[in-house]
């Protein structure tokens, strides 16, 4: 009987720093004070530049395939989550995580990974702002092998 009562403490120890372990792994998928503004779709172009966006699980690669250099531009997904850039200088590849895109409610980019608890969001457009007021331009965005 002694032994029995012995354990009770170190597992609930145990259990009580599983869980804190647990809930320590999940991703804040929303975050207020990270809310930005929303797409403005009367901006939305067809024009595309020479930028091609290849996904890498939790990050987008960008590949500058033009004679130009880029400074403080927003990177629009989907036509909803937005991240700004200091700069891509011609013929530079940049990466940039998935989880550092929020939208209009502070909502984060779902990009998966291992402790994900969801199917991750697809990146289907990925469009380029020069500034807020100036039309959006299309970036190339590669599928990944298995994305339908």
């Amino acid at each position: 009987m002694r032994f029995a009562a012995s354990m009770r403490p170190g597992r609930i120890l145990f259990f009580l720093s599983l869980m804190v372990v647990y809930s320590g792994c999940g991703r804040v998928m929303y975050v207020p004070t990270q809310a930005t503004r929303s797409y403005s779709h009367e901006l939305h172009t067809i024009d595309t530049v020479d930028i091609q966006v290849f996904r890498d699980v939790e990050l987008i690669e960008l590949v500058n395939a033009t004679v130009h250099s880029y400074l403080d531009f927003d990177i629009w997904i989907n036509q909803r989550y937005v991240l700004h850039v200091d700069q891509m200088l011609a013929g530079e590849t940049i990466r940039l995580s998935l989880w550092d895109f929020f939208d209009e409610r502070g909502d984060r980019f779902n990009a998966g990974g291992f402790w994900a608890t969801r199917e991750p969001e697809r990146v289907r457009l990925v469009e380029m702002q020069p500034a807020q007021n100036l039309p959006m331009v299309g970036l190339l965005t590669i599928r990944s092998a298995g994305e339908d």
